[in-house]
């Protein structure tokens, strides 16, 4: 077997397992924030309901959760836009007024986590999922053999559509 049809094997894997650090990541982002937990914010937690900050953590903490446990399809597609799409409001907001570059203000984990879970809502949530052990318990199937239709169906995707 070469190289390729090694990782094309692996990629709904892989994908699974960085779906899930950066849920992990993410949800333990908003702890720190609404919870306190890991030392607290830089700056103290913010008052529970002050906006924007407290939200923001909510925001993390509830959708790293989703995107960890990939709560579905739909579900964690969802989850992670919306993680995404408070990261770059984070980055807008808070970041990019006080330098251009995210290195020189602070910003890199907002905009890694914004592009990262912008490509988990691209591409969904892996082999591995709350969702899809669900849905394969339901229908009496193994998880495996989700994923190897998954990666069957992404074999038929990557195909070039047929002229008629």
């Amino acid at each position: 077997m070469d190289i390729d049809k090694r990782i094309d094997a692996a990629r709904p894997y892989l994908l699974s397992l960085f779906r899930m650090v950066v849920g992990l990541l993410f949800a333990c982002h908003g702890a720190s924030t609404v919870l306190g937990l890991f030392g607290g914010p830089d700056g103290g937690r913010p008052d529970t309901g002050a906006w924007p900050g407290w939200w923001a953590g909510l925001i993390q903490l509830v959708c790293g959760i989703l995107v960890f446990v990939g709560i579905g399809e739909s579900g964690t597609r969802v989850a992670a836009v919306l993680g995404s799409g408070s990261m770059a409001y984070a980055y807008f907001t808070v970041h990019q007024k006080h330098a251009l570059w995210p290195i020189e203000n602070g910003g890199e984990p907002s905009v890694m986590f914004c592009w990262s879970l912008l490509l988990i809502a691209a591409l969904g949530p892996g082999a591995w999922s709350l969702g899809r052990v669900t849905a394969r318990s339901l229908q009496g199937g193994s998880p495996r053999s989700l994923a190897a239709e998954e990666h069957d169906r992404g074999k038929d995707r990557d195909r070039a559509p047929e002229l008629t």
